[in-house]
């Protein structure tokens, strides 16, 4: 049954119908596939029995199979007995189920028959083309070769002989090693009577007259201890008393034989190659690694047959539709008819009339026609099988998910914040608006930060910033501000301070040029003001927040984001989005936003002007229709809206129901255009970063230099008069005038003096020179 689930599951079926023994060879067998299948998220959507009863008649197994032909699946598994078997084969291709659209599953009671029995006559195997059967995996050995030609010789090719057979043969061998075992242990066979065999009355078993194996756990012990090779394989057991390994040959009957089509083993799933090769690999059950060879199904086609269609019943599908009172251009009722007309209708009228094949559906309004529904319920209904499906504008949400299966969606929908807004115009204080006050403030501690600073890289060398306190003062807030318009005069002569003022000018080009450009746009564009900039900022305040009624927005708001229900106010129309956001939220039953899906919120600012969505969508969603769990017709309801999508007609669908606006169209964005500090926090890092560097190196040379000139206090004893004294001269360095022109002049007089060596060097090279030529003439 675990083969057969796996199986199924490879050709992507989800529900099968079987049809089995009703004893409990039968019973026992289902309940496992039914287990299996669960566990692949398939299921067993009928189940019939039919009695062991050899009187049992052709018209009672027809009753049966035109039961099994108006349900939904196509996928029928055959578990029963041969006799039963084949005569179910029989009236199904009398009824037409044998042909396209079906899939036969047989278990490996057909292999076993056909294996010992063939070949059949023509007429039965007529009746079962393109069924699938299972049949243990035994490997091919010489061994297995030699035994079949001595049975062929000793039956005459009467009977063939199937897996059981060799297992059979297998089992005495095995009981016969056990037994050999046994006595080598020591074992004593020996037998007494066991009060529990009694003959039941009227019995031609004679249990009474039985006897029991004394040491039958011992003898069992060396059986599951076995670890033989027979003619099926090793023969080991597990810790489960089963096989190792079990495997199957998965077999299609054609013609008038059969062809083996693949393998399933419980260690690498469904493959082409033979397991004991698989063994020898790390096991890998990848849907990628399954792999069967082409199949030919019945009604003789190597389509893949879908596996299930729309049952003929005479039941139609009961599709649940919400009664809305507002937004009634996505659905509404005909007034006076149980009719439904909308977007979200026309969609599913479209999508329906795509399918190959016929969908008998009603329509079943949900809601009392006063407020919204709650789709929540809507879509609850459908786990309860209140609702075969249900459609609508519902949103595809993570607990609907759960219960429900959902079609492609057919509408883009998140959440938006509307929230009103105002036109700003321009005042006088419009020049600080391109900046916000941290950037303000920020800028303004970097003007002075980079004046103290050049000040202390200057101050020893630069006679332009030294002088009394008031007017050094007044000297670094002159040439920090005067920066910003690089009309600073003072020149930095140390290039430390070059260095700094390099990078800070560039830091004030890029700050002139962005608050230039923010500032024009400011004065030359109409601006737009909201005082709510998105979910965030409402979450952060504690005004009210508007929702649309039935909509799973105030679930979301209150346990995704932690709002307080208390804060939240139900509104069941674009009216009362209108008046509650005029009213606004220091009135009661005015609010100072309103959160809905995008699909509304479009259509609402179509006719209202004065409102705007405020901030991003911040969820992702859509809406879809909605399906029982591993619904098929799912499925092929989001084919059918894929291809309404490419055709272009879910486009012409939305048009027509919503393209209407009234609004003037006006693409500024409803957005501050202050520059925030985020913006620039890069500049002015790079900028700490170099004043603090040369600052490092600055009281370094400092540092070098105080210990030049004063040696005998590096190496005396620490103490604090000393350190008062070296604070102290170290601030007097800083602040004492540094000679620059002693220093020229002292580069003077080296230059000099190297240019007169420079002079007698060259003299006394002309006179030996010329001495040679005289020497020489």
């Amino acid at each position: 049954m675990a083969a057969i689930a796996e199986l199924v599951d490879y050709y992507g079926w989800k529900q099968v119908t079987a049809i089995f023994i009703d004893d409990d060879y039968g019973r026992n067998g289902i309940a496992a596939l039914s287990d299996k299948l669960a566990e692949r998220r398939c299921k067993i959507s009928y189940k019939v029995g039919i009695p062991p009863d050899t009187d049992f008649s052709q018209g009672d197994i027809m009753d049966i199979l035109v039961k099994v032909a108006l349900m939904e699946s196509r996928v029928v598994v055959l578990h029963v007995n041969p006799n039963l078997g084949f005569r179910t084969f029989s009236v199904a291709k009398y009824l037409g189920m044998m042909g396209n659209g079906y899939v036969w599953i047989a278990t490996d009671w057909l292999s076993s028959y056909l294996d010992s029995f063939s070949p059949l006559s023509s007429e039965t195997m007529n009746t079962m083309q393109g069924v699938l059967t299972l049949r243990h995996y035994t490997p091919d050995s010489d061994r297995k070769k030699s035994f079949f030609s001595r049975w062929s010789k000793m039956t005459g090719g009467s009977l063939g002989l199937n897996a059981y057979g060799l297992y059979a043969y297998d089992s005495v061998w095995l009981v016969a090693h056990a037994i050999d075992a046994f006595l080598d242990q020591g074992g004593v066979i020996s037998f007494s009577k066991d009060p529990r065999l009694i003959s039941a009355e009227g019995g031609e078993l004679h249990l009474d007259a039985m006897n029991i194996f004394d040491s039958g756990t011992f003898l069992l012990k060396n059986i599951l201890k076995s670890d033989l090779i027979g003619l099926t394989g090793p023969l080991k057991f597990d810790s489960d008393r089963s096989l190792i390994l079990p495997a199957y040959d998965i077999i299609n009957v054609i013609g008038t034989g059969y062809r083996r089509i693949g393998y399933w083993s419980n260690y690498s799933g469904l493959s082409t190659v033979p397991p004991e090769t698989l063994y020898m690999r790390p096991p890998n059950r990848s849907s990628a690694n399954q792999h069967l060879y082409s199949v030919i199904w019945p009604g003789d086609t190597v389509l893949k047959p879908r596996g299930w269609v729309f049952p003929n019943n005479g039941k139609q599908l009961r599709v649940g539709v919400p009664i809305r009172v507002s937004f009634k251009e996505f659905v509404t009722r005909v007034p006076g008819t149980d009719m439904f007309k909308g977007f979200c209708v026309d969609v599913f009228t479209a999508a329906v009339s795509l399918l190959p094949y016929a969908v008998p559906y009603q329509f079943i309004p949900f809601g009392n026609g006063k407020e919204n529904p709650s789709y929540t319920e809507l879509v609850n209904l459908i786990t309860t099988g209140f609702f075969d499906a249900a459609i609508g504008d519902i949103a595809i949400v993570t607990n609907r998910t759960k219960i429900v299966d959902f079609t492609q969606p057919y509408v883009a929908s998140g959440l938006v914040v509307v929230a009103p807004f105002r036109k700003l115009k321009s005042g006088s204080w419009s020049f600080l608006r391109p900046f916000s006050p941290l950037m303000w403030t920020v800028t303004g501690c970097f003007f002075i930060v980079i004046g103290t600073v050049v000040w202390i890289l200057e101050h020893r060398i630069n006679d332009e910033f030294r002088g009394p306190p008031k007017r050094q003062i007044i000297t670094v807030l002159w040439f920090s501000l005067s920066t910003l318009f690089f009309s600073h005069r003072e020149n930095t002569l140390s290039t430390l301070g070059r260095f700094v003022l390099l990078i800070w000018l560039f830091v004030v080009l890029i700050i002139n040029s962005s608050y230039t450009a923010s500032l024009t746009s400011i004065l030359t564009v109409q601006q737009l003001f909201s005082p709510i900039s998105g979910i965030e900022s409402l979450k952060e305040g504690d005004e009210p927040i508007g929702y649309q009624v039935g909509s799973f927005v105030e679930h979301y708001l209150s346990e995704e984001l932690g709002i307080s229900k208390s804060r939240l106010v139900a509104l069941g129309s674009p009216e009362a989005y209108a008046k509650a956001l005029k009213i606004g939220p220091k009135k009661k039953g005015g609010v100072a936003a309103v959160v809905d899906e995008l699909a509304y919120v479009e259509h609402f600012l179509s006719s209202q002007c004065t409102y705007r969505i405020v901030g991003q969508e911040f969820t992702k969603s859509g809406w879809g229709f909605a399906f029982p769990r591993d619904s098929p017709l799912a499925v092929d309801m989001s084919t059918a809206i894929l291809a309404l999508s490419e055709s272009g007609d879910l486009q012409r669908i939305h048009d027509k129901w919503l393209m209407h606006s009234s609004c003037s169209s006006d693409t500024t964005e409803l957005e501050s255009n202050r520059l925030e500090l985020k913006s620039f926090w890069g500049l002015f890092l790079i900028c700490g970063l170099a004043c603090f560097l040369a600052l490092c190196i600055y009281f370094l040379q400092i540092i070098r230099q105080l210990n030049r000139d004063d040696p005998t206090e590096c190496t005396s004893p620490v103490q604090g008069s000393s350190h008062s004294g070296r604070i102290h001269r170290l601030l007097s360095l800083m602040d004492e005038k540094k000679d620059m022109s002693r220093q020229k002049n002292k580069r003077k007089v080296e230059r000099s003096f190297s240019e007169s060596d420079k002079d007698a060097e060259l003299g006394r090279n002309t006179k030996r020179k010329g001495m040679e030529i005289n020497s020489s003439s």
